[in-house]
């Protein structure tokens, strides 16, 4: 047998899949730790993780894959890498971290950046860069600079979660131009390093890692990492992209138009174009796509609500810890929508880029003593969710997207059908769930990588359609009415 393994690298938790080459189907999967990874915030609005932390439990996610599957070393042919976008891991000469990372949704930066896209010109961020440098990778590392000034100088490298990891795979240093891209070290139109930035905060160009192709071979597993994993030294690494164009990628959504959309930590909706555009405030944001090329560019269009299962967690610690996810799903189910009055504002999770760069805090609003229990509040959570994300799509659509299918795997927050069913209404379009993950798809985009699947139609053999949701007429009109009530009560 032959397998392909892929890596979601989250800040809840490392998933790990095994795919079957030959039938494409995943037969074994894991994930670690079985409860979520520790998150520090030193300072409100902080938000960090140890990048050893994320290697630990890369190593335990593959040991219960073991228990699945008793694979040879011989046996996995290549390795995908899926990872939390926009964290930032510094490392000095002898390659170890610096510092805990700045993860993605850690708000220090936010003044930072917004000071670069005035200084630099809003105009030329957006075209030379397709966002404002805002909270992202680039603007952490000044923080990093101006206020960690003996950290500053111990630093060799700068990368994203998922070069680290590929660090630990190969003991090779490199990133990709999508992971510059999103760390806004990219520079679209001349395509290049982003060195009018560079130079803005004084960041030495050499910091940046060496770039390897986003699909092709990256590296190969050390004899030390194969030793700790129970792999081959030698397997390519062949593939490794941000979570959402991964996700995106996992659902097979590659040509212009196309949509995927994703309900974990974090909510996102992520569309597909051929064309280089951007929002004038930044608010959702454009990357390059898993499947760009300069002969058939493809770019993302990204919008991020922090809030989303984060807000579903933290309900479920502090006032469902007697029931799991499905039974809080099962509660919600039983209340009308609207949860007669209840509106949730699920801004609980540090500055969301769709409210440019405000960070609000989450709000429960209108609850009634006399009427109103937990099963409201959990119906109320998820509606107001999808009513933030249908805030950001409305952004998206401004810029030309057209929302008429989505296609989501089924996990995490899709697992309700109380909010699939919000969603499809909400959004008025089709939503398509699928057997499929961030591991599956890093797995698969492996197999493209290395050269064992020839086409991007064929190593979606073996994922299928589970579940899919129409808006209803009259069910599309309430949530309309529902979404305009919420909107004309945001403040930020």
């Amino acid at each position: 047998m032959k397998y392909l393994l892929g890596y979601d690298i989250g800040s809840s938790s490392i998933k790990a899949s095994l795919l079957d080459i030959e039938t494409g189907k995943a037969v074994a999967s894991a994930f670690s730790p079985s409860v979520e990874m520790e998150m520090m915030a030193p300072k409100p609005g902080f938000a960090e993780q140890e990048p050893e932390s994320w290697w630990k439990e890369v190593q335990n996610a593959t040991a219960l894959l073991k228990k699945q599957i008793a694979f040879a070393p011989e046996e996995i042919a290549s390795i995908g890498i899926s990872y939390q976008m926009h964290g930032m891991v510094v490392v000095d000469k002898d390659l170890h971290p610096v510092r805990p990372s700045i993860i993605w949704c850690d708000g220090r930066a936010v003044e930072i950046g917004n000071k670069a896209f005035k200084t630099i010109g809003e105009q030329f961020c957006l075209e030379h860069y397709l966002n404002s440098p805002g909270n992202f990778t680039a603007s952490k590392l000044k923080w990093v600079q101006e206020n960690e000034p003996d950290n500053y100088k111990r630093i060799y490298k700068v990368m994203l979660p998922g070069d680290y990891i590929a660090l630990k795979l190969t003991g090779e240093v490199s990133t990709t131009v999508s992971g510059l891209s999103e760390g806004i070290f990219w520079d679209f139109k001349n395509a290049a390093k982003a060195d009018d930035l560079l130079k803005y905060y004084q960041i030495d160009e050499s910091l940046l890692s060496p770039l390897v192709p986003q699909m092709g071979e990256q590296g190969r597993v050390s004899k030390t990492a194969g030793d700790i994993l129970g792999i081959k030294a030698g397997v390519p690494v062949s593939y490794r992209a941000g979570d959402q164009p991964n996700n995106a990628y996992s659902l097979n959504v590659l040509q212009p138009g196309e949509i995927a959309a994703t309900a974990g930590t974090s909510g996102v909706v992520y569309g597909v174009t051929d064309k280089v555009s951007w929002d004038p405030q930044s608010r959702v944001n454009s990357f390059v796509h898993v499947s760009h090329t300069a002969k058939d560019p493809r770019y993302g269009i990204l919008l991020c609500v922090n809030g989303t299962g984060s807000l579903n967690s933290w309900l479920r610690k502090n006032f469902f810890s007697d029931l799991s996810y499905a039974q809080m799903n099962g509660l919600a189910g039983k209340i009308a929508p609207g949860a007669e009055g209840i509106k949730c504002y699920p801004f609980g999770n540090g500055a969301e880029r769709v409210l440019v760069n405000a960070d609000p805090g989450a709000a429960f609003e209108k609850i009634n003593f006399n009427i109103h229990n937990r099963a409201h509040i959990a119906r109320a959570a998820q509606e107001g969710i999808v009513f933030a994300l249908r805030y950001g799509v409305d952004i998206m659509k401004e810029m030309g997207m057209e929302v008429k299918k989505v296609r989501a795997g089924y996990t995490n927050m899709f697992l309700s059908e109380v909010f699939s069913t919000a969603f499809a209404n909400t959004m008025g379009c089709e939503v398509e769930l699928y057997n499929t993950d961030g591991a599956q798809g890093a797995a698969r985009a492996a197999g493209v990588g290395a050269g064992i699947y020839t086409s991007f139609s064929e190593c979606f053999t073996g994922m299928n359609k589970l579940y899919s949701f129409a808006p209803e007429a009259g069910m599309h009109t309430r949530y309309e009415e529902l979404y305009r009530d919420w909107k004309a009560g945001l403040k930020f």
